[in-house]
């Protein structure tokens, strides 16, 4: 049975950064994309980073490239979320996903990846 269970939301101010993790257990399949999905009140999800588990490749909305990270530890199954200089309008509800047998592009565009976190909010705010 696989669980997603995420952690590390906060309140910070704009400029601040948070780190978020992601621990995804019970997966047998080597090939999975894993990544981050944010809500905020009255919009739309959206995707914000993913990863491919079998080879690294990472992928980013244009709107937190080259402030926000993902990476993992394999030896926990654990990935994480680094979001530095952070924004009012990055303020959401993050969630982390698990879909078996998608890459990190294809993991982006999916509607409904299969496994969901239960979601940390991120709160950017002076």
């Amino acid at each position: 049975q696989v669980q997603v269970v995420e952690s590390g939301g906060g309140l910070v101010q704009p400029g601040g950064s948070l780190r978020l993790s992601c621990e995804a257990s019970g997966i047998t399949e080597e090939y999975y994309g894993i990544g981050w999905f944010r809500q905020a009140p009255g919009k739309e999800r959206e995707a914000v980073s993913c990863l491919t588990n079998s080879d690294g490749t990472r992928w980013y909305a244009d709107s937190v490239k080259d402030r926000f990270t993902i990476s993992r530890d394999a030896s926990n199954n654990t990935v994480y979320l680094q979001l530095n200089a952070l924004k009012p309008e990055d303020t959401a509800v993050y969630y982390c996903a698990v879909h078996i047998g998608a890459n990190a592009h294809a993991m982006a565009y999916l509607i409904n990846p299969t496994y969901w976190g239960q979601g940390t909010q991120v709160t950017v705010s002076p």
